[in-house]
């Protein structure tokens, strides 16, 4: 598939609907349907390709989400760098809803979910990739989250700059005794979707940085009867609309011409597959 677009999107339903000229394309992978079809325009003269992450009627919960259909299918369009907006929970009492978390570093505390294109298993069309293994030390591209910080201070939305993404299975949310424990780890805010999105970005040689708003305070963090699916809707709908001004904001600070380590991750690997 020729380039279509050059920075991919991966969020909530409805961002797509702020783009230029908007044409929905759907794309075949080898890892099967990607969540839903992807959304293609223009904004700030950037190409764009937006990805509902749950599908456009949010049917999808995070255990079953294709991640690797979803990153494949972008990067299949041209895609190189790519933003995650989502939905987290705070683990610190200063990260209260509609704190914004730009995070530099990542836990992955998921059980069921594939998170390697680089498994050994032969591909429909017969070939097979190696194993792989690749560096994920910093899992966040640098100029990606210094885009996203800047876009943020620019809308007087002061960001909180670094911190850990704790990721959880789900659909439910954390326990009391699981909440306070990621609190004493020192972690920062807790998700369901930030893995494997990114370790599957980095094996696609693609740029990723999460822009994490915090809808509650985690269940161990604070009083009462808990987080509730009603009180995250509620805070995230609040704050839709300064998220998009920033991610928006954030397509436009990114670098045109990439020169990070995101790069050159692949360097020197033999992959034993063809990526798109």
């Amino acid at each position: 598939m020729s380039a279509q677009a050059e920075i991919g999107v991966i969020g909530g339903s409805g961002f797509y609907s702020f783009l230029d000229d908007v044409t929905e394309i759907t794309v075949d992978t080898p890892y099967g349907e990607p969540s839903d079809s992807l959304f293609l325009g223009e904004l700030g003269g950037r190409r764009i390709a937006f990805l509902p992450r749950h599908g456009r009627k949010h049917h999808l919960p995070p255990h079953r989400i294709n991640y690797r259909a979803n990153l494949w299918a972008l990067r299949a369009t041209g895609v190189r760098q790519v933003l995650a907006p989502c939905a987290v929970g705070g683990l610190r009492p200063e990260y209260g809803p509609g704190t914004l978390v730009v995070p530099d570093q990542l836990v992955d505390r998921t059980k069921t979910r594939t998170q390697t294109y680089f498994d050994g298993e032969p591909l429909p069309d017969g070939s097979q990739p190696n194993v792989v293994h690749l560096t994920f030390a910093d899992p966040y591209c640098g100029p990606g989250r210094a885009a996203a910080l800047a876009a943020a201070r620019g809308q007087d939305w002061e960001p909180v700059d670094g911190g850990t993404l704790c990721v959880v299975e789900g659909p439910r949310f954390s326990t009391r005794a699981e909440s306070r424990w990621h609190a004493r780890q020192g972690w920062s805010v807790v998700g369901m979707t930030g893995h494997p999105e990114a370790i599957l970005a980095r094996e696609l040689g693609l740029c990723y940085a999460a822009l994490a708003l915090v809808t509650d305070l985690d269940a161990g963090a604070e009083t009462g009867d808990g987080v509730s699916h009603e009180e995250v809707l509620k805070v995230f709908g609040e704050n839709v609309g300064r998220l998009r001004d920033v991610l928006f904001d954030t397509v436009a600070r990114l670098p045109v011409t990439r020169d990070c380590a995101c790069v050159t991750a692949l360097d020197g690997m033999d992959l034993g597959i063809e990526l798109p």
